[in-house]
């Protein structure tokens, strides 16, 4: 069993309101600490971007989790499938990497097992943290808080220092791991 207790969370599945999301590698492991794992994270983003309708507004990753801030353009989504779509793909490229390797060390460490079945965990269960966000002055503050994020850890001096997150698209740098969508207010 996880050992860690289950976080329950709200989702408010709202037309219009965008969510301030967070979620953790299991057990708040380091698992996105390498360059090809932060780079899985980018490709769902950008997958769910398309395949789901989301405009990104700001993210961050961080070695131990992932900050997001998105709006759905669809009155009809569901939090639950973003959250899926987010997480599925970089579990499922962890395995593969994994599995391809033959790392078994990484493999035992990441699997629980349960009395019917064994599972993967590449990300700590359940929703994660999500907040919506329906007044548009709230943006610049949550904008500001992910992109501090790599500061207020070490692990840069400037926000515009960590490739990993959509602080230098907003300064007009292009070459960035993923483009933002534009903010409608």
């Amino acid at each position: 069993m996880d050992s860690l207790p289950r976080r329950t969370r709200e989702a408010w599945n709202e037309p219009g309101h965008a969510h301030f999301l967070t979620y953790s590698c299991y057990q708040r492991l380091p698992l996105l600490t390498g360059d090809r794992a932060r780079r899985w994270v980018v490709d769902a983003l950008a997958s769910t971007r398309s395949t789901l309708d989301v405009a990104l507004w700001a993210y961050a990753i961080m070695p131990e989790h992932v900050h997001v801030l998105f709006c759905p353009r669809r009155a009809d989504y569901e939090m639950r499938r973003i959250l899926a779509n987010l997480k599925h793909p970089v579990s499922d490229a962890a395995r593969a990497f994994l599995d391809e390797c033959e790392n078994e060390e990484w493999l035992t460490r990441l699997t629980v097992e349960y009395p019917s079945r064994s599972t993967f965990r590449f990300w700590q269960p359940g929703g994660g943290y999500d907040k919506n966000l329906f007044r548009g002055k709230t943006l610049p503050a949550v904008i500001n808080y992910i992109h501090a994020n790599p500061v207020r850890r070490g692990l840069v001096d400037e926000p515009l220092d960590w490739n990993w997150s959509s602080a230098r698209h907003w300064e007009g740098y292009r070459d960035v791991p993923l483009e933002m969508d534009e903010i409608l207010t």
